[in-house]
């Protein structure tokens, strides 16, 4: 029998509005909301770093940090995997970026339907350029952080990327050939 039927009167708003108080987030302390906003803003202040000096743009600027941090060629798919973008996004960064001759295409040896991308050697001359002013400008946003608050940050960070199943190195991610 419904409890209206049942001589059981309807929570009225009064009553409603008690439970959604006590169970209301509040957003800028909520952990995955933090780190995705700060994400965010180091994404984006390290994109000035090769936005106006190179001309790319964030999706570029992952393709080839992905593919320049690995010894082999990889798939389009590994690329999207490792810096959790979608696919759609890394296909118009590749396609821009071998417009402009910083990454090829090269066949996989195992699977010849298959294609796998490399860095060019402007690619690999750009990355190493860019290199050094992402690391100054990576210390410039950490300074707010003593050198042990930088290690306990960099612990705590790894800790919660194994809860998640991450991985975690490059030679992790090679061997498995996925991020």
């Amino acid at each position: 029998m419904p409890k209206a039927m049942s001589g059981e009167m309807a929570a009225g708003p009064q009553e409603e509005s008690a439970p959604r108080k006590a169970a209301r987030l509040d957003l800028l302390k909520f952990v995955p909301f933090q780190l995705n906003r700060l994400a965010a803003e180091v994404s984006s202040a390290l994109s000035a770093e090769y936005a106006a000096r190179y001309g790319l743009d964030i999706p570029e600027w992952r393709v080839l940090a992905t593919l320049g941090f690995r010894f082999e060629p990889c798939s389009a798919q590994y690329v999207a995997d490792c810096t959790r973008t979608h696919k759609s996004t890394i296909s118009r960064a590749v396609t821009s970026l071998m417009k402009r001759q910083i990454i090829e295409r090269v066949e996989n040896e195992d699977d010849r339907r298959e294609f796998r991308l490399q860095l060019t050697r402007k690619g690999a001359a750009l990355y190493e350029e860019l290199i050094p002013r992402l690391l100054r400008r990576e210390q410039e946003i950490m300074s707010c952080l003593s050198a042990q608050e930088r290690k306990d940050f960099a612990r705590l960070l790894g800790k919660i990327e194994a809860s998640l199943d991450l991985v975690q190195t490059s030679e992790e991610a090679d061997a498995k050939e996925a991020y």
